[in-house]
């Protein structure tokens, strides 16, 4: 049974495979299996989406690596990914953000979204938080980012939808007011 540190070594090339919770329709754990397999079968398993603004109420959004397997060279969230085994949201959120944007800063959770084919069958929970620190990517995640004001957000989703994740244009429509909310 692979641990939290959510790769192990289990392939005659060596290669790292990444364990994850096959979870049931109400998100309760069922076992583990690598990530590619959950993927390939569309079976349900847990992730996290995270949502930066600075104080000035600009929202971070990431242009993901031509090198991701899912969604490659689309915006997202300011940090996202999936949930290890064992491990809480909130553990996940902060753990993202950190890999992904070298950030530590509060989160609050607010709002969830049922998994679905727009999700990749992904359970996801949506974390915010404010900071004042400039995100540094990391360049293996991610290919660029930055700060957009709400209504140049709303613009560009209306103009040039397919530029954005099918889980980020869903989470942004349906939790826009709570993720604008001071």
């Amino acid at each position: 049974m692979a641990k939290r540190g959510r790769k192990r070594k289990d392939s005659p090339e060596g290669m790292l495979l990444e364990m994850l919770e096959v979870v049931d329709e109400q998100g309760n754990t069922m076992g583990l299996l690598p990530r590619g397999q959950i993927h390939e079968q569309k079976l349900f398993h847990k992730s996290v989406h995270v949502v930066i603004f600075n104080p000035e109420g600009r929202l971070f959004l990431q242009k993901r690596s031509r090198l991701k397997d899912e969604n490659p060279g689309k915006w997202d969230s300011s940090a996202s990914g999936h949930v290890a085994p064992g491990e809480p949201y909130p553990v996940a959120a902060r753990r993202e953000l950190k890999e992904e944007l070298g950030l530590l800063c509060g989160l609050k959770e607010v709002g969830r979204l049922p998994a679905s084919p727009e999700t990749g069958y992904e359970f996801v929970v949506i974390f915010k938080g404010t900071t004042r620190k400039n995100p540094r990517p990391n360049p293996m995640e991610i290919e660029e980012g930055r700060f957009v004001s709400p209504e140049e957000l709303e613009q560009w989703l209306t103009e040039r939808p397919e530029d954005f994740t099918p889980t980020f244009r869903l989470l942004w429509d349906r939790y826009r007011r709570a993720l604008l909310t001071r």
